[in-house]
């Protein structure tokens, strides 16, 4: 059994280098970068708020110049790279992944119920609606005028939709907008693509590789996160590839009790140093964020988003985003794109703690707020409010 001791700053760096926030361009630029962005990340979650831009697109910006939705949709329509199925939550998948999206397909093909009791009248019905007409939409399923009855009624269609989706019989081929275009699964996988379903033991080595190459080191409660129920057998795989020398177990003298897993070729990822800091505005729903505590233990950033939050309890804002300069989180700011207007609309903006070298990091976040105004849509920004208060002055004078 092998161990190795790291410091908390390393961990960090190795964690911002496996997610893509260490280095500028790190997977290339536009439709290539964005393809690659995916498959390292392992997955990008989808999320319906779009009081900025949409989760999925706004993370794929952070990492991938010159990313357009476009991009992303062309991947899922036409390249067929990408697939959109369960990890946590909604998400984009690489293609090449496929297969161990089975395991959760099948358990609700025996009987798991995804929201609403399942009509499987309805589901043939629907199913076979696709398979003699092709790709269609849920809106296809509304009720036309001058009938009525079940089979056109669009809530048990949609319902039925989802369930035949996550069941692995029909996938969403494309996107129009935001609207999910269903057909077959097998008119929309790749010829080529592995379609074996994994065994219990095979998945759980999957998510521990894939949690290892996406988080720089895990542990094995944040592997099974990704998919309930497995904890179990994923401790019990950890224990084995431990025993095989496949996994090194890290320990932190910061987190006394805490014990994370990682790998040789991993390790060997650890930038000795950061270069030129960058800056990003992240998503709340970004991969590096997804988990709250990692951020408390490595970067010592107590994040919550606060959308699910009554209004009147909120203290960061409705949909605060967090900022990370080098390898620190500095702040964060509720934002709104009225895109109407073309104005980005920064509500609050919350420097972290101690943060008072704003000079340092000023003119990198102004350009990073023209750039990311700009992808919303956006040819104005109005600062409301900042905390301190004495930052407001110094943000506007720089965006100016």
């Amino acid at each position: 059994m092998s161990h190795q001791t790291l410091s908390l700053k390393a961990a960090r760096r190795l964690i911002l280098e496996c997610q893509g926030l260490l280095k500028y361009n790190p997977y290339g630029k536009n439709k290539r970068g964005t393809a690659k962005a995916v498959d390292s990340l392992g997955y990008v979650q989808i999320d319906t708020i779009s009081v900025v831009s949409r989760a999925h697109h706004h993370t794929l910006w952070a990492r991938v110049p010159g990313y357009q939705p476009k991009m992303l949709f062309s991947h899922q329509a036409t390249d067929r790279t990408v697939f959109e199925y369960w990890s946590h939550a909604a998400a984009y998948l690489p293609m090449h992944d496929f297969r161990f999206s089975l395991p959760r397909k099948l358990s609700y093909k025996n009987g798991r119920k995804h929201w609403y009791d399942v009509d499987k009248k309805v589901n043939q019905y629907v199913y076979e609606r696709l398979k003699a007409e092709g790709p269609l939409m849920s809106k296809d399923f509304e009720t036309p005028k001058g009938t009525s009855g079940i089979w056109y009624n669009f809530k048990p269609a949609k319902i039925a939709l989802n369930q035949l989706f996550m069941q692995g019989d029909i996938m969403i081929s494309e996107r129009r907008g935001f609207q999910k275009v269903f057909d077959l699964t097998e008119r929309v996988v790749p010829s080529g693509i592995e379609t074996t379903l994994p065994n219990e033991f095979e998945m759980a080595c999957h998510l521990i590789e894939r949690g290892i190459q996406t988080q720089g080191l895990i542990r094995d409660k944040e592997v099974s996160y990704l998919r309930k129920g497995m904890g179990a057998v994923v401790r019990n795989a950890i224990k084995k590839l431990v025993d095989r020398g496949q996994l090194i177990v890290i320990n932190f003298k910061e987190l006394p009790g805490e014990t994370f897993y990682s790998n040789a070729a991993t390790l060997t990822r650890t930038p000795t140093r950061i270069g030129k800091k960058l800056l990003h505005i992240l998503c709340p729903f970004d991969n590096i964020l997804i988990q709250r505590q990692r951020a408390i233990d490595f970067f010592n950033f107590d994040y919550k988003i606060e959308c699910y939050v009554p209004e009147p309890k909120r203290v960061k804002g409705y949909f605060s985003l967090p900022v990370l300069f080098g390898d620190q989180f500095i702040g964060q700011f509720d934002a709104k794109s009225d895109r109407k207007m073309q104005v980005f609309v920064i509500k609050q903006f919350h420097l972290e703690e101690g943060v008072k070298d704003w000079e340092e990091f000023l003119p990198t976040l102004v350009e990073k707020l023209w750039e990311y105004a700009q992808f919303c849509g956006c040819k104005t920004i109005l600062v409301e409010q900042t905390f301190p208060r004495e930052f407001r002055e110094v943000l506007i004078k720089g965006i100016r």
